[in-house]
Order: C-alpha cells, then sequence, then structure tokens
C-alpha cells in the first residue's frame, strides 16, 4: 500500500512539475497588432503596433505598454501610440532598442519599467517580437532567478526568432550574472 502511494504522489509531482515548465503562451489575433502573444495575464508581447490597436490593450487589461522600437523604424509610430495609450490611461514607456548599438541603460530601463507593480500586466512590443521576447527572457533570468534554457524557451515561444537580439540577450545575461 505505501508503494502504491509513493507512486502517486511522484506522479502528481510530476504533474505540478510539469505545468510549472509549461508554456502558458496564446496567440492572438488583435487587430493592429502583429505577432501579438500572451503569457497567462503576466505579460504580452507583440510586433508593430498600431495607435489603434491601444483601446483593446485596455480591454485586455494592460497597465503599460512598453515600446521598443526605434522612432526612425518604419511606421514605428512612437508619438501617435503614447498619445493613443493617454487617452485610453495607459502607461507608456518608449525604450529604444537599437540591437547594433544599444543604450548602455536600456536593461536597467527596462527592467524597472516592467517589474513596476503599477505597470503590470504589461504589453511589451518592437517591430517583430524578438527584441520585447528577448528583454522579458533578460527579466526571467535576472529578475526571477530562471535558468537560461528555460527562459529561452520561453522567449522563442513569445517571439524570440532574430539570432543577433538572442545573442544580445544570452551575452548580457552571461556577464550580468548576479
Amino acid at each position: 500500500m505505501s508503494q502504491r502511494i509513493a507512486i502517486l504522489a511522484f506522479a502528481a509531482a510530476a504533474l505540478v512539475s510539469a505545468s510549472i515548465d509549461a508554456q502558458q503562451i496564446t496567440r492572438d489575433a488583435v487587430p493592429g497588432i502583429t505577432n501579438f502573444a500572451r503569457l497567462e495575464t503576466t505579460v504580452a508581447c507583440g510586433g508593430a503596433t498600431k495607435p489603434e490597436a491601444v483601446p483593446e490593450l485596455k480591454k485586455m487589461g494592460f497597465a503599460s505598454i512598453i515600446n521598443l522600437r526605434l522612432p526612425d523604424e518604419r511606421d514605428a509610430n512612437v508619438d501617435a501610440e503614447a498619445a493613443a495609450a493617454k487617452a485610453a490611461g495607459i502607461t507608456f514607456v518608449h525604450i529604444p532598442f537599437n540591437v547594433q548599438s544599444p543604450a548602455p541603460d536600456l536593461v536597467d530601463r527596462f527592467l524597472a519599467a516592467v517589474t513596476n507593480p503599477a505597470n503590470q500586466p504589461a504589453y511589451i512590443h518592437c517591430g517583430g517580437g524578438s527584441r520585447a521576447a528577448a528583454m522579458w527572457m533578460i527579466k526571467r533570468v535576472e529578475v526571477d532567478h530562471w535558468d537560461e534554457a528555460r527562459a529561452l524557451k520561453e522567449a522563442e515561444a513569445l517571439g524570440l526568432t532574430s539570432s543577433a537580439v538572442k545573442d544580445f540577450a544570452v551575452n548580457y545575461i552571461h556577464t550580468h550574472k548576479s
């Protein structure tokens, strides 16, 4: 009988462990947003986001938008998005992320914004989704103390596809170990 209980306990532990590691990411079609991927209720990452999509983000319950696009990117429209966020009552944080020459305080500013309770849940976006997912990966390792492999798996599910952006995130993690 005790062997049966031990087997059941092991099976239950395995299920709990699997659910903790499971990627609870959903992809939704949101008008005005490319590559929208939501991680439960914590965060969503996306690509190009039009200002007219902001009211839908508000309806979905997002408290903030963290825009990682450079102002001169094609169709970035940062000022119009900021105005739409203000009109919708959503905090707008602009942290331009240039992959070739990232600002020295880029990650610090991102981590401060995304971990601020007033900004949660946050919608993070860039042009295609890679920069947003990479920054979330860094947050998972640096703040949540996830191992790199687990954080990378989640980031890839959220939209990390660029090898240059992945290299940036991995290099940052390796050079900033806590």
